[in-house]
Protein backbone atom coordinates (compact mmCIF):
# COMPACT_ATOMS: atom_id res chain seq x y z
CA UNK A 1 0.00 0.00 0.00
CA UNK A 2 0.94 3.32 -0.68
CA UNK A 3 1.83 5.46 2.47
CA UNK A 4 -0.18 8.83 3.61
CA UNK A 5 0.72 12.22 5.16
CA UNK A 6 -1.91 13.92 7.02
CA UNK A 7 -0.65 18.22 7.04
CA UNK A 8 -1.32 21.38 8.17
CA UNK A 9 -1.40 24.21 6.26
CA UNK A 10 -2.18 28.12 7.91
CA UNK A 11 -1.92 31.38 6.44
CA UNK A 12 1.05 33.70 6.80
CA UNK A 13 -1.06 35.58 9.80
CA UNK A 14 -1.93 31.91 11.33
CA UNK A 15 -5.46 32.33 11.87
CA UNK A 16 -6.60 30.46 9.63
CA UNK A 17 -6.02 26.01 9.96
CA UNK A 18 -6.30 24.23 6.90
CA UNK A 19 -5.66 19.81 7.61
CA UNK A 20 -5.24 17.69 4.61
CA UNK A 21 -3.97 14.18 3.67
CA UNK A 22 -2.39 13.51 0.34
CA UNK A 23 -0.10 9.98 -0.93
CA UNK A 24 2.19 12.49 -2.22
CA UNK A 25 3.24 15.24 -0.09
CA UNK A 26 5.71 17.36 -2.13
CA UNK A 27 3.17 18.01 -4.82
CA UNK A 28 0.39 18.42 -3.00
CA UNK A 29 2.29 21.26 -0.91
CA UNK A 30 3.75 22.78 -4.16
CA UNK A 31 -0.18 22.86 -5.53
CA UNK A 32 -0.84 24.66 -2.71
CA UNK A 33 1.84 27.40 -3.09
CA UNK A 34 0.94 27.23 -6.29
CA UNK A 35 -2.96 28.50 -5.09
CA UNK A 36 -4.01 25.33 -7.08
CA UNK A 37 -4.09 23.18 -3.69
CA UNK A 38 -7.92 23.46 -2.99
CA UNK A 39 -10.98 26.45 -3.31
CA UNK A 40 -10.11 27.11 0.62
CA UNK A 41 -6.19 27.72 0.38
CA UNK A 42 -6.39 29.71 -2.26
CA UNK A 43 -8.93 31.91 -0.28
CA UNK A 44 -7.60 32.22 2.56
CA UNK A 45 -3.73 32.28 1.18
CA UNK A 46 -2.90 28.71 3.63
CA UNK A 47 0.14 27.62 1.90
CA UNK A 48 2.75 27.32 4.44
CA UNK A 49 3.37 23.78 5.84
CA UNK A 50 4.17 23.99 9.70
CA UNK A 51 2.95 20.28 10.51
CA UNK A 52 2.93 16.93 8.35
CA UNK A 53 3.03 13.49 9.56
CA UNK A 54 4.04 10.30 7.94
CA UNK A 55 1.58 6.98 7.83
CA UNK A 56 1.93 3.62 6.60
CA UNK A 57 -0.81 3.86 4.10
CA UNK A 58 -3.47 6.39 3.39
CA UNK A 59 -5.99 4.49 5.23
CA UNK A 60 -4.37 5.23 8.29
CA UNK A 61 -3.72 8.57 6.81
CA UNK A 62 -7.46 9.21 6.32
CA UNK A 63 -8.37 8.26 9.85
CA UNK A 64 -6.19 10.72 11.56
CA UNK A 65 -7.04 13.86 9.75
CA UNK A 66 -10.67 13.67 10.44
CA UNK A 67 -9.58 13.21 14.19
CA UNK A 68 -7.48 16.25 14.03
CA UNK A 69 -10.06 17.78 11.66
CA UNK A 70 -12.66 17.38 15.20
CA UNK A 71 -10.05 18.99 17.40
CA UNK A 72 -10.15 22.53 19.11
CA UNK A 73 -8.10 25.33 17.57
CA UNK A 74 -5.99 25.11 20.40
CA UNK A 75 -5.20 21.22 20.01
CA UNK A 76 -3.73 21.61 16.47
CA UNK A 77 -1.26 24.65 17.39
CA UNK A 78 -0.28 22.45 20.13
CA UNK A 79 0.33 19.75 17.66
CA UNK A 80 2.10 21.68 15.29
CA UNK A 81 4.83 23.40 18.14
CA UNK A 82 5.39 19.70 19.36
CA UNK A 83 7.32 19.61 16.54
CA UNK A 84 8.01 22.66 15.15
CA UNK A 85 8.20 25.10 17.82
CA UNK A 86 9.69 27.92 15.96
CA UNK A 87 6.74 27.78 13.52
CA UNK A 88 8.65 27.87 10.09
CA UNK A 89 7.83 26.78 6.47
CA UNK A 90 8.82 23.01 6.68
CA UNK A 91 8.81 22.82 2.44
CA UNK A 92 12.47 23.46 2.49
CA UNK A 93 12.25 20.22 4.38
CA UNK A 94 10.65 18.23 2.58
CA UNK A 95 12.06 19.33 -1.25
CA UNK A 96 13.79 17.12 -2.91
CA UNK A 97 16.39 19.28 -4.62
CA UNK A 98 16.48 21.07 -7.57
CA UNK A 99 12.23 19.78 -8.34
CA UNK A 100 10.88 23.25 -7.85
CA UNK A 101 11.49 26.48 -8.28
CA UNK A 102 9.69 29.44 -7.29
Amino acid sequence: MKEGFVYILPNVQRTVLYTGVTSDLVNRVYNHKQGNGSVFTSKYNAYLLLYYEIHQDMYQAIVREKQIKKWKREWKFNLIKSGNPELKDLWGEILPEGRFHF
